[in-house]
């Protein structure tokens, strides 16, 4: 990760290095902060937020989640976002917004803790990159269960659920694949460890719905409203793992993911053995679109 100049905290730019918290800071032992993942692309009018004010109410939503009262609201920090940007002078970023109890009290309970905020912003490629883009990732089916809603809120972006991808994803790595794919309690997929995923078989797309544990993806609604304009059939549904080994075509979604094709899971080919068509032409239009160089999807970026 390159640096850059400053972190946006409690309403102030300060030096990336000056970013620091205290070692009993409530978040760091319990788990107690809620955060989200975004992009800036580059664009003809210069750096665009993708879907900016989605993120933030998710933030939010987030928050409310964990009985979280978070001291700012999406436009206050979507401002913030902007000028973030403008005074790194970044072309386009991955952006991590972090609400978290501070310090104060210790125990399970924050109490009166105040609640921090910061914002980051950074240069960062694609997570599973640039020729998993092109050609498809690895997977494994992950030994690791996806958290259920009667264990910890799945809908929720919390960094406590985080322990339990970053679980699969040691997993997966340490197993020679690129990434993992969770089931839920129940035996059906439910998501990767940071990514939704759609499996296409007979021209039609799915993807698991939220009641199997998948988090309710940005990113994933927008392949949905891309396929949707293409004119092809997607819906919700429950998926059990054999029928990932035998669809046309599998990828992912994530703001760090993007749109990424899987070429195989667990030594089994899926479909071709490379990106599907319907999987690149979801892509293709993805990319054009948070560039900025679709007029239809304009009302999806902001401007720093």
């Amino acid at each position: 990760m390159k640096p850059t100049p400053y972190i946006w905290k409690n309403g102030e730019l300060i030096p990336w290095e000056e970013a620091q918290v205290h070692v009993l800071t409530h978040a760091l032992h319990y788990g107690t902060g809620v955060f989200e993942g975004v992009r800036a692309y580059k664009t003809a009018q210069g750096p665009a937020i993708f879907k900016a004010k989605a993120h933030y109410d998710r933030l939010i939503n987030s928050g409310k989640i964990y009985q979280m009262n978070l001291p700012y609201s999406s436009d206050e920090l979507i401002e913030a976002t902007k000028l973030l940007i403008r005074e790194n002078k970044l072309d386009a970023c991955y952006i991590r917004p972090l609400c978290y109890y501070g310090y104060g009290a210790m125990g399970l309970h924050p109490g009166k803790n105040p609640i921090d905020t910061i914002i980051a912003a950074w240069e960062w490629g694609s997570y599973l990159g640039e020729e998993g883009l092109e050609k498809g990732i690895r997977c494994k089916m992950s030994s690791w269960t996806r958290i259920d809603s009667r264990i910890l809120p799945p809908l929720a972006k919390s960094t406590a659920n985080y322990a339990n991808s970053a679980l699969a994803k040691m997993e997966a790595l340490s197993c020679g694949f690129d990434e993992a794919i969770l089931l839920n309690l129940n035996g059906n997929v439910a998501e990767g460890p940071g990514e939704n995923i759609f499996m296409i078989k007979d021209g039609a797309i799915y993807s698991p719905p939220a009641s199997d544990n998948a988090l309710l993806g940005i990113t994933a609604q927008t392949a949905i409203e891309l396929a949707k304009d293409l004119n092809i059939p997607i819906s919700f549904k429950s998926i059990i793992r054999d029928e990932l080994f035998i669809a046309d075509e599998l990828f992912f979604t994530g703001t760090a993911a993007e749109i990424t094709p899987i070429r195989e899971i667990d030594g089994r080919i899926i479909g071709s053995g490379k990106r599907g068509p319907l999987t690149e032409k979801i892509q293709t239009r993805f990319f054009d679109a948070v560039k900025g160089n679709m007029p239809q999807y304009v009302s999806w970026l902001t401007h720093a």
